[in-house]
């Protein structure tokens, strides 16, 4: 990002409605049929691996992770990523990225999954789940069920459906 001073940092409680906000004018109301939301209605994400990028106190972008299981496996489900129109392709995305799969890393998960566009997320890893292997509580296209390896050989043998990690969620 080289024309913004751009800061990322840690999700807080008090971020919460004005991310909200964002979620709302970036995806609207259709966002809440999506198979990811319909996990987000049953566990809340994790603030310590949820982050937020600002350009002075405005914040122009959001990432969150929360604790789910590839059927015994944990993982990390990433999203909602979005970032504010105006700021889109300056490097805001990348940078809320790299501080959430940076954190991950050091917090000793081994796997995040999501629901993406797979151009844009193989540029930091991320890769197609094999078809017909992980299932989602609804529909999704499963070319665009991704999933990052944050310790090599993490995704052998991945499969089943995803669900909420109770024991991990706080």
């Amino acid at each position: 990002m080289t024309d913004l001073s751009l800061t990322i940092l840690a999700e807080t409680a008090n971020d919460a409605q004005i991310i909200e906000r964002l979620h709302a004018r970036t995806f609207g109301p259709g966002r809440y049929v999506l198979s990811a939301y319909r996990l987000r209605e049953h566990v809340s994400h994790l603030l310590a691996l949820s982050f937020t990028a600002r350009i002075g106190t405005l914040l122009v972008g959001s990432v969150r992770q929360l604790p789910i299981c590839i059927g015994d496996t944990p993982a990390l489900l990433l999203g909602p990523l979005t970032v504010e129109p105006p700021f889109r392709s300056r490097g805001v995305g990348r940078a809320l990225l790299d501080r959430a799969i940076g954190d991950a890393r050091k917090q000793g998960n081994r796997l995040i999954v999501l629901v993406g566009d797979e151009p844009y997320y193989s540029r930091v890893g991320f890769k197609m789940i094999p078809k017909g292997t992980v299932t989602m509580p609804g529909p999704v296209d499963q070319k665009r069920l991704l999933v990052l390896e944050l310790v090599e050989g993490a995704s052998d043998g991945i499969a089943g459906a995803i669900r909420p990690d109770w024991n991990a969620a706080k």
